[in-house]
Order: C-alpha cells, then structure tokens, then sequence
C-alpha cells in the first residue's frame, strides 16, 4: 500500500458520560486531534470521508456498534482499518455479567447489572472486529484516564472494576492481520500531564503519526508505531506501559509518513539505529533504577537508546524490541540483578543478542551490575565477559564514564 485511499477509521471520545465518572476533556481533544491527523495530506494522508468520529452523545451503545458496522460494509480485503478508543473501560469481576465492557455514552451506572445490561460487552466488540474483511485492523485504546501527574483516578465499586486487561487486549488481538495497541497495563492508569491538550498516551502517538517516526518507503507501520510511542510514554511517566497484542505476520502500514515522503533512518558510520538496547527486568526495583538513574546518564551523554519492553510475556518483546531492537542496535546492554538471573524473557534477550554476535563475529553483549549478585549463578556466556560496575558506591561513577565510552566507541569485532 503506498496511499491510504483504501484506509478506514472510527475514531470514539467520550468525556461527558451521563451516567457513570466523567472523564478530562482531553479525551474530546485526543480523538478530534487523531481525526485531524489521519486526515491530514501532509502526515497520513486518510481520505476525510473515509474517517468517522462518534464524540459524546454520538457514541451511544447503539452510535458505537454502528459504526463499526459501517466500517465492515465499507472495508474489503485490501483495506487498512484503525479504530481509535478513547473512553472508559470496566470488568466484572464475577457474577452473571463477569466479563469485560467498553462503556459507550449512556452506560449505566458501575454495577454489575448496569455494564451488562447497557455496555459493549467483550464479545460483542470482538465480534464486530471479526466482522470487518480488512487483512489488517488495528485498534488503539487510550482509557482510564487520570487528572494529572501524581493524582489518579480508579473506580471499585463492588465486583466492577475500572479499566481493560490484557486478557481482553488479546482475545481481539486473535486472528491474523489483528492489532491492539493499549494506553497502559491493566493494573496502571492513563496519565494526563496537568495543563496538557492530550493525554500522555496520544500525545506521543500523534507525534510519531506527525513523522517522529522514520519511515524509509513512506509509510508508518505498526511494529514502528509501538516502538517509537512505548518507550517514551513510559520515559515520561514510570507507572505507564502502554501494551501491544497481535498475531501478525506482516509489519504492516497504519499511516503515511509525511503524506507518503521517503524518510531516512538516522545511522551510524557502522549502520547502528541505536547505540545500546537495555535488556533489564520491568519490575522495581529494576525499572525505577534504568529509568531514573541508567537512561539519564545514557541521555546527557546524547547515546541513542532502545529499551526493551520485557515484561514476562514473550509475545511482544520478541517480535518489536528483543528481534529488532537488538538488530538496529550496537550493543546489548544487559542489567544484572538477582530478578534478572531468573527471569526467562531476560535469558531470551541475552542469548538472542549473543547469537546475533555470533554470526556477525561481534561482541554485542556489554554486562553491567545493577547489584551485587553472586556470580556463580551466570551462566559461562556471560561470566566470561568483562562486566561494569554500577552498585559499587564508589565505583559506580568510574563504570557509568567507562560505559559511555563503550557505547560511543566502534562494536568490538573478533
């Protein structure tokens, strides 16, 4: 596809609910912002007509349920299809109506009775996906909205729950060519930065849709879109991971880069994207540690840095970071604690970097220490190389200038 004349889209904010929490009006500006720049010649390039947007009132049960189906009339099997969410989510814990809903505008009140009488239901929503013929569909949630920085917003009343699990994400994720792209893990919140026109979430992705992300033949493709927005959302704000479930075959393309303009992807003198791809734990103490203390000194020291989104679900992080993030990038830097030891995705991440070396006659793989470990317990592969520094109170300023150094310096070849 090199124009999106045959590209569709349901963009759904809801802010003003009538019978359930309201949420910021940054979810009125989030998806009007979206339409604007999917329709936009100069960035992706959507044929305004093919672009539907239910705001508020129009985003009844009803109003939604339409409109998908008018996307599955509309779509045939070449088609490219984004539907765009930004509006509450909620579960029921157990019960009758246990599941998971999407709330349209005229949802009921937070009751178990309420959501299943009067919201989307799981399977209904997966159903109208699996309605739609386009080869590729993908769907981006934004929910679970919060007030600002350090002030969030939950909703527990009796067995419902606010918010989606990744359980949900990934039962409409089934099915070749399907995609769902999610604003954070089920047991975070949606920040909305006080004072800010978006959300934190569609901020970054309306960046990277405005050309933050490179695009060589002209288009935005999905595996590039999470890799550009997951990073920098959780750089701004730690509690944040936004999700990403698929059963692709194909890298495929949501968007125009630049109204179809072919970018250039900045690399080194040795064809390097990236100077050094973190593989670490995503659990604390670990995540606070690389992104308050290891990224800001990679940062100041203007290294460019891809990090790994390993969470113990081997699905995503193999197929974006772990496969290609490792590729594009010059050295593996793996971050050694006891959590790391023992974590599978971790050991996936380190032997795949290896291997890579391997075949390139490289060393990829650079170790640093996050803490003291005992050092009987890493395996040959990794004992045998020269490993940093980091937790040694006084050594941890010398090991932070000699990794720098490193990393700037050419891949250490065989």
């Amino acid at each position: 596809m090199r124009s999106m004349d045959d590209a569709y889209a349901l963009i759904i904010g809801i802010a003003d609910y009538r019978h359930v929490p309201r949420l910021p009006v940054t979810v009125r500006n989030d998806a009007l912002d979206v339409r604007e720049v999917l329709i936009d010649p100069r960035h992706c390039g959507y044929h305004p007509g093919n672009v539907a947007v239910l705001l508020d009132a129009e985003a009844t049960r009803e109003g939604i349920l339409a409109g998908l189906a008018g996307v599955a009339a509309r779509a045939g099997p070449g088609s490219a299809v984004l539907v765009y969410i930004s509006a509450h989510g909620g579960r029921v814990a157990s019960g009758p109506g246990a599941g998971e809903y999407l709330l349209p505008v005229d949802a009921a009140e937070f009751s178990d009775e309420g959501l299943a009488r009067t919201a989307i239901s799981g399977a209904e929503f997966s159903s109208a996906l699996q309605a739609i013929p386009a080869r590729t569909v993908l769907v981006v949630f934004d929910s679970c909205h919060s007030a600002g920085i350090g002030a969030v917003k939950g909703a527990a009343v009796g067995q419902v729950l606010e918010g989606l699990p990744e359980r949900y994400y990934e039962r409409l994720a089934a099915g070749r060519g399907r995609a769902i792209l999610a604003s954070s893990r089920e047991t975070e919140f949606s920040y909305v930065t006080k004072g800010a026109r978006n959300s934190l979430f569609t901020q970054h992705l309306l960046a990277g849709l405005q050309g933050g992300i490179p695009a060589e033949d002209g288009l935005i493709r999905v595996f590039d879109l999470f890799e550009y927005v997951q990073p920098r959302v959780t750089g701004d704000h730690r509690d944040q991971h936004p999700v990403f479930k698929a059963e692709l075959e194909d890298n495929f393309a949501v968007a125009l880069y630049l109204g179809g303009r072919k970018g250039v992807t900045q690399t080194d003198e040795e064809g390097f994207r990236y100077d050094a791809f973190v593989s670490y734990v995503d659990r604390d103490p670990d995540s606070s540690w690389v992104w308050d203390v290891l990224l800001p000194r990679l940062e100041q020291a203007q290294l460019r840095v891809a990090v790994s989104g390993a969470s113990g679900d081997p699905g995503v992080p193999t197929v974006v970071n772990t496969e290609r993030g490792i590729r594009q990038a010059k050295r593996t830097l793996v971050v050694l604690s006891d959590a790391y030891l023992q974590d599978s995705m971790a050991d996936f991440e380190n032997v795949m970097a290896q291997s890579v070396g391997i075949q390139e006659g490289a060393y990829r793989v650079l170790p640093v220490r996050r803490e003291r470990i005992d050092e009987t317990r890493l395996p040959a592969r990794l004992r045998m190389l020269t490993t940093l520094d980091l937790a040694h109170p006084r050594r941890a300023e010398g090991g932070f200038e000699r990794l720098v150094e490193a990393l700037r310096g050419p891949l250490p070849r065989r």
